[in-house]
């Protein structure tokens, strides 16, 4: 907002507005200092200035015009004075494009130093969450994310585009307006501050009745949408016929409708009589003005100039003095926004980096993984996930873990990769602690494959790329070769430029695999995470991802979460889980002989692959 516009924007509009509730509560939950909001805008302070002397200046340069129409009307016209009435009339040119080039150079300044401001916050706040552990994002709802990182922030620019310059632009504008108020007519003056405060009260008055009503209005306008959604859709008629619900449906439907009208009519009468009273205000107060100036006794000998520039400062007196009076409102907003995101600054990071990380060349590692009595318990678990598992895969071997939903598998092939931490014990690769790693040098020692594979909204050398950036083309085909997926890509209209769509949607689920475990294998990982890998594929295109498995789990340590046991038959070491402990550990044969959980299991999926055949 330009200095010459907040004196002319809507402030009528936004009267008798009240801080939002969610607002209030949002800052009584995370309060937040002005030192920390001002420590953002502080390296640009200069550019600040800069804008506060603009809006300062437009208002003031704007104040030159009264002055000039009363001197039009008092002396050059009734005098003749063609040099003087030229003069008059270019200064007031002169105001207007001053004021004019002001606006824009604040408008420029201000909107930049918001948006520099907003990508320090937005990057901050990426970077931020990005370090979060996977248990923060599946506690926080899908899109609320979103909303901070882009609608808060983005809603911020309003903090140094409008608010704050809209607040230096009023106030400017009101001392400035009532200062040459007073040295036009100290009458008129002492006139215009008994009739202005009952007038601004009833025009919040008006407004805040409007408000209410018409908050009811979109509450039960909310509540029509939801009934015609969840009556008139497949599953919602449906559900009427089969319980005959229908004419009751119909009757809730009607009843909303019907108040509807009522609040429909009080919300236009509401804003018909905001309108009404604002012209009465804009109409009347300078009708009280003309007769105070018609009248001997207060008139004072005022000339028709000084009483014609009066009325022009007068009437860009109100706005401005209601955007002043709603200043607390706007604030609370802006404020309640920073909150919202200096609660997701200040999560405290679950998985970071150590203070004092051990060096590790993932060239030399050799991929031995101990689990040594690990326990792990969710936040909100009532029994550990994991209770003393200590296991050893050497390096270079396979270890399966096999049980019921539940037992524990996925949790602990988490741990390799630090996706959580244990809770207790440790998790050691080549005898380091794997908290004691870099979470680069982890992320390219242990590779994860899991169930669920995403594909970046680009092409398939973007989405190889994005596991080692500077991969060359003959890397970017070998680690394809390997996955048993190159030529699924070569066959594509544009080859490895070809774009995936959302999700990978072009590809089959086994595809989508398939190149998910090309692009681990292009950072060429030590230990290997199978996270259920194959578990939602079907038999014939299992068999095609498992050889691509096969082939990239050839000289890597690797963890496999098995679904189907008959995938982990040939591995070295199966571990059976069982709420969270070892059950049974060893061979497939051994197991087997055991004729424990393991062969049970076992026993219970080759009847569903008997049923199934």
């Amino acid at each position: 907002m330009t200095g010459g516009g907040g004196r002319g924007g809507g402030g009528g509009g936004n009267s008798g507005r009240r801080p939002d509730p969610a607002d209030l509560a949002q800052l009584e939950r995370s309060p937040v200092r002005w030192g920390r909001v001002a420590a953002l805008f502080r390296p640009f302070r200069g550019q600040l200035a800069v804008v506060v002397a603009l809006i300062v200046a437009s208002s003031a340069v704007a104040l030159a015009t009264p002055f000039l129409i009363r001197l039009v009307i008092d002396e050059a016209i009734p005098e003749q004075d063609v040099p003087l009435l030229l003069w008059a009339v270019g200064g007031m040119l002169a105001v207007t494009v001053v004021t004019a080039v002001f606006g824009v150079v604040q408008t420029w300044m201000s909107t930049t130093v918001g948006q520099r401001v907003m990508h320090g916050l937005r990057t901050a706040v990426f970077t931020h969450l990005q370090r979060q552990s996977l248990g923060f994002f599946t506690r926080t709802k899908g899109g609320e994310v979103q909303s901070r990182l882009m609608n808060d922030i983005g809603s911020m620019q309003s903090v140094v585009t409008s608010t704050a310059t809209s607040f230096a632009s009023s106030a400017t504008t009101v001392i400035g307006t009532a200062v040459a108020m007073v040295v036009l007519s100290w009458r008129l003056s002492l006139l215009s501050l008994i009739v202005l405060p009952p007038a601004i009260w009833l025009t919040r008055r008006v407004a805040r009745m409007r408000r209410t009503i018409t908050a009811q209005r979109q509450r039960h306008l909310s509540d029509l949408h939801s009934q015609v959604e969840e009556g008139l859709s497949v599953s919602g008629v449906l559900l009427g016929k089969t319980l005959g619900a229908g004419p009751v449906q119909s009757q809730r439907f009607a009843g909303t409708s019907e108040f509807l009208v009522d609040l429909e009519v009080r919300s236009q009468l509401a804003g018909r009589w905001r309108m009404a009273t604002m012209s009465v205000v804009f109409a009347g107060i300078p009708a009280l003005i003309y007769l105070a100036a018609g009248l001997p006794a207060t008139s004072g000998g005022m000339t028709i100039g000084t009483l014609v520039a009066f009325t022009t400062l007068q009437g860009a007196l109100f706005r401005p003095l209601m955007q002043l009076l709603d200043i607390g409102v706007s604030l609370t907003a802006s404020m309640a926004l920073f909150s919202r995101v200096f609660e997701y600054l200040d999560l405290p990071v679950d998985i970071d980096d150590p203070a004092h990380p051990v060096p590790v060349d993932p060239a030399r590692v050799r991929g031995e993984v101990r689990f040594e009595h690990v326990g792990f318990r969710y936040p909100d678990g009532v029994r550990p996930a994991l209770d003393d598992v200590d296991v050893t895969v050497p390096a270079g071997s396979t270890l399966a873990l096999v049980g019921e939903t539940g037992s524990g598998k996925s949790t602990l092939a988490s741990l390799v990769a630090r996706l959580n931490d244990p809770t207790t014990g440790r998790v050691l690769v080549d005898g380091v602690d794997v908290r004691d790693m870099r979470l680069a040098d982890l992320a390219r020692v242990v590779g994860v494959v899991s169930q669920e594979t995403y594909l970046l909204h680009g092409t398939v050398r973007e989405n190889l790329l994005h596991a080692k950036p500077d991969a060359t083309d003959a890397e970017l085909v070998d680690a394809a070769r390997r996955a048993q997926v190159h030529h699924v890509i070569a066959a594509l209209p544009d080859g490895y430029d070809t774009v995936v769509g959302a999700r990978g949607h072009r590809f089959s689920g086994g595809e989508k695999q398939r190149l998910a475990i090309a692009r681990t294998l292009l950072r060429d990982p030590r230990v290997l995470v199978l996270d259920e890998a194959t578990s939602a594929l079907d038999n014939e295109t299992e068999r095609a991802v498992q050889a691509a498995l096969d082939e990239a789990a050839r000289g890597r340590t690797t963890i496999t979460i098995a679904h189907r046991l008959s995938t982990v038959r040939d591995a070295d070491r199966i571990v059976v889980l069982d709420a969270g402990r070892v059950a049974e550990q060893g061979a497939h044969e051994e197991l087997l002989a055991l004729g424990g959980r393991y062969a049970r299991l076992a026993g219970l999926a080759q009847r569903d692959a008997a049923l199934a055949g």
